[in-house]
């Protein structure tokens, strides 16, 4: 997920006090005095201009084309796209080094709650037991834009809830200024997930794939789980092969969608995800697992994806066509996902609406929260689901 600039600032607040109009008998001329009423000026001065009637079409046309500029201005910094309005992600600049011995670094992860990219990170962690080897500091997305860090404002009544936090290892306040710790600093874009070498001052990697490989196969010496391996040898062309059709048309596809700045690049980006979803509908109606009775790096990724489709990209992204919950199996096999010990603890859905409804302004200027729906809250995922019964050892899938 993306950080964008500091063009969007919060507007100037308006006075509470409003406006109530008297006739002058002297002069025959409205007069307004203010109040302490709940109306709200701008509206009690529009009525002043043209009563109940519609604005003036020259004022509405004039506002929509200045909105329609700004936003394109805007969405170009958070989202660029290519000529056609596709919207492209930027490619992560570090990489991890494949010589390095991890084991012996003191290692430090900074993630963000809304970023499904991040949240691989967190389960993947979660998953290997290396929560107490690789530490976490959790940033929030701020009014501008950048990852910040802060005490957690909402009261935690589970030790084991992800809130936002303040920086644990380097105390920043923002991680832009953690990318400029490393030797030359950094101008590039300051995203999560990113593990950070904290004896070298140095960025280890902020590719998110990279980095549940790395917490997948190379911290087995510390992990309290070494055990688990979510690449087995035997299933690592197929894992490569879903992440092939994952990625683009699920992972990036609903940004495709939400980023989208022209109508061409939206309906080819929507026909994509929604035939990628049917699909992957009817495949696991006939196993657990992405690729069988095996939890897999690839359900991980899908997963992070999924448990954020009717919270937010069905809404925000447009991406209307139908919500999760109406895929019998895919919302079975979120749910099955959701259900495996630690997964839950990593999945914050207040701080996940709050990230996208409450930041991306040129998708939500109000930035007015929806209700979380009924099928996305923990009580319903909590709901015991027989998809075992699906669990085919040595089937092709």
């Amino acid at each position: 997920m993306s950080t964008t600039s500091s063009l969007f600032g919060s507007a100037i607040p308006l006075p509470r006090a409003t406006a109530k109009t008297k006739i002058n008998p002297r002069h025959h001329l409205p007069t307004i005095k203010m109040s302490n009423s709940n109306s709200n000026p701008i509206t009690t001065l529009t009525k002043l201009l043209w009563g109940r009637s519609l604005p003036p079409q020259l004022l509405v046309s004039t506002v929509r084309t200045t909105w329609s500029v700004a936003w394109h201005l805007m969405m170009s910094q958070l989202a660029p796209s290519d000529p056609t309005g596709r919207y492209t992600r930027p490619a992560s600049q570090f990489k991890t080094p494949t010589s390095l011995n991890l084991t012996n670094q003191n290692l430090h992860l900074y993630i963000g709650l809304p970023c499904p990219w991040a949240h691989r990170t967190l389960i993947v962690r979660a998953l290997k037991g290396l929560e107490e080897f690789v530490p976490v500091s959790i940033a929030a997305p701020g009014i501008d834009g950048y990852w910040e860090f802060r005490d957690s404002t909402v009261p935690v009544h589970d030790n084991d809830i992800l809130v936002p936090s303040l920086d644990k290892a380097n105390g920043c306040k923002t991680l832009k200024e953690v990318y400029n710790l490393r030797r030359g600093g950094y101008n590039g874009r300051s995203s999560v997930p990113m593990l950070w070498n904290v004896n070298k001052k140095e960025v280890v990697c902020n590719e998110s794939y990279d980095i549940i490989e790395l917490f997948n196969s190379r911290l087995n010496d510390v992990a309290r789980n070494p055990g688990l391996d979510l690449s087995p040898p035997s299933l690592k062309k197929k894992i490569d092969e879903w992440n092939q059709i994952i990625y683009p048309s699920v992972n990036n596809g609903v940004y495709r969608c939400g980023f989208a700045q022209s109508q061409e690049a939206y309906d080819s980006a929507v026909n994509e995800l929604f035939s990628t979803l049917e699909m992957l509908d009817d495949h696991l109606g006939s196993f657990r697992f992405l690729c069988g009775d095996t939890l897999t790096l690839a359900d991980v990724c899908l997963f992070t994806t999924l448990i954020r489709f009717d919270l937010v990209y069905n809404v925000l992204f447009k991406c209307t066509k139908k919500k999760l919950i109406e895929y019998q199996n895919l919302h079975g096999y979120m749910q099955d996902i959701y259900q495996i010990p630690k997964v839950a603890t990593t999945c914050n859905f207040e701080a996940i609406m709050d990230g996208y409804y409450g930041t991306l302004f040129p998708l939500n200027p109000g930035s007015i929260r929806p209700v979380i729906p009924s099928g996305s809250t923990h009580e319903v995922l909590s709901k015991p689901i027989n998809r075992e019964s699906l669990s085919l050892v040595g089937s092709n899938c």
